[in-house]
């Protein structure tokens, strides 16, 4: 049986002869991103309340350099109190939140999104787009999109850095000036947050063509197949683990900022 060939008449922006709600996904991306954009830009530059007794924001973590603003942000630190010629809008979170930021803007997945999202480069598929050419990736500036790969290395230190951020969110003050063993709703939190995005980064494409490219027969490699199947089943959740492991950074921020100052005590002691 032949089917006729549907050709669009007229050239102008978004249309389309698709009957679905294709505009919901890209304006869930819209709205999704765009809050966690605005919420991100205003706690990263608010540049206070990220520390709540052992309790480190995701978002300021690693602390490079402390504030007077915020108690014992300097004992969190890496090199002490911030220098006095830092200009004032540089705060913490400033100085490393390019590095995760790049990892997640130059993600192959999240660039599919926003660019229907932001940029309608296309709005969906079989939509047209409010523009008469298309340049691809392989001129300035989106040719920097393929440093995506690097941006994976720092993205598994930073795994292991909020990983110490746990381990250091199981000891809280005894009153005594020394520290106990406990377990809090907000060392879950953070614990949770590391699993989600060990989930997300662990199944990056690009770390899927690290530990299974090159080789011709991966059967030869066991070692390497194993690895390869391993990161092959996260990356086929991979746009969940993005949206579960974005949300919870956002969450695992607000506890720390908003909940547990405002409920005290929130964890059970063992020793």
């Amino acid at each position: 049986m032949t089917h006729p060939e549907l050709t669009l008449t007229e050239s102008r922006p978004f249309q389309t002869q698709r009957r679905d709600t294709w505009w919901l996904q890209p304006l869930a991306v819209f709205v999704g991103l765009g809050l966690f954009v605005l919420y991100g830009l205003f706690r990263v530059f608010e540049g206070n309340h990220f520390i709540h007794g052992p309790y480190l924001s995701p978002l300021y973590s690693p602390v490079l350099f402390g504030t007077e603003e915020v108690m014992h942000s300097v004992e969190h630190s890496w090199f002490g109190m911030m220098p006095s010629w830092m200009p004032g809008f540089i705060t913490p979170a400033v100085l490393i939140m390019w590095m995760p930021l790049g990892f997640r803007f130059t993600c192959y997945y999240y660039r599919g999104a926003y660019y229907k999202a932001f940029w309608a480069d296309p709005p969906s598929c079989t939509v047209s787009e409010p523009r008469n050419n298309y340049r691809g990736e392989h001129s300035f500036p989106l040719i920097i999109q393929n440093i995506h790969r690097y941006f994976l290395y720092i993205a598994i230190i930073f795994l292991g850095i909020l990983a110490y951020d746990v381990w250091k969110a199981l000891w809280f003050d005894d009153g005594n000036g020394g520290t106990t063993f406990g377990i809090g709703v907000g060392t879950i939190i953070l614990a949770g947050n590391v699993v989600l995005l060990g989930g997300y980064t662990l199944g990056c494409h690009s770390l899927r063509h690290l530990v299974g490219g090159v080789v011709d027969l991966l059967s030869k490699v066991p070692i390497r197949r194993q690895a390869y199947n391993c990161v092959s089943c996260l990356n086929r959740r991979h746009m969940l683990w993005a949206w579960m492991s974005l949300c919870w950074v956002g969450f695992s921020d607000v506890y720390v900022r908003f909940i547990v100052p405002s409920i005290g005590q929130d964890w059970i002691t063992f020793f």
